[in-house]
């Protein structure tokens, strides 16, 4: 019978890179957010995009009653942001800088873009929620090499040179302060 336990799940999917993201929106005026390590486009027509969250979220529910975030897509040099809106705390926001989107949600300074999204629809799945957003607007910030999270730990892809066949090489990573976080878990 195969191992399908949560233990050995985490550990084979760890060999999966994701992207890094922080999810943030406006609460009672406040800024509000959660790292997540799924964050994907979905849909170019209409432009979508989605990313999963625990269902044990404490700061994803109050972002989803507002209707709209933004997402900002941190840099290489951003696994400390990560770290710190990965786990629930009092106020995750402070001492980072942000500057509001369209919409007024927090974009954070230094990420590499920007997706500015009014929530579509949040769909239960097992543990955590799909949540599908349509996007308001978007911009490139920095456009640095983004953070990666790979391993149960942060690195950054290497810029690639090699464009003969159409892409990109990502070869090599070096290591950021390492977590254990699953990110979206907070």
């Amino acid at each position: 019978m195969p191992d399908l336990s949560a233990e050995h799940f985490r550990q084979v999917m760890a060999h999966v890179p994701t992207s890094v993201a922080v999810v943030a929106g406006v609460v009672d005026s406040r800024p509000k957010g959660l790292s997540v390590g799924t964050f994907v486009p979905v849909s170019l027509d209409p432009p979508l995009v989605g990313f999963f969250v625990a269902t044990t979220s404490k700061s994803w529910p109050p972002i989803s009653k507002s209707g709209s975030f933004c997402v900002s897509v941190l840099g290489h040099d951003q696994a400390e942001i990560s770290s710190r809106f990965a786990v629930s705390e009092a106020d995750k926001f402070d001492g980072v800088e942000w500057r509001p989107a369209p919409s007024g949600n927090p974009v954070l300074v230094g990420a590499v873009a920007w997706v500015d999204c009014e929530i579509e629809r949040v769909v239960e799945t097992g543990d955590n929620v799909l949540v599908l957003a349509t996007v308001l607007d978007m911009g490139v910030e920095t456009g640095q090499t983004p953070l990666l999270h790979h391993r149960s730990s942060y690195h950054r892809v290497a810029e690639g040179t090699d464009r003969a066949a159409g892409t990109d090489r990502a070869a090599g990573t070096d290591g950021a302060a390492g977590t254990d976080r699953v990110a979206g878990a907070d």
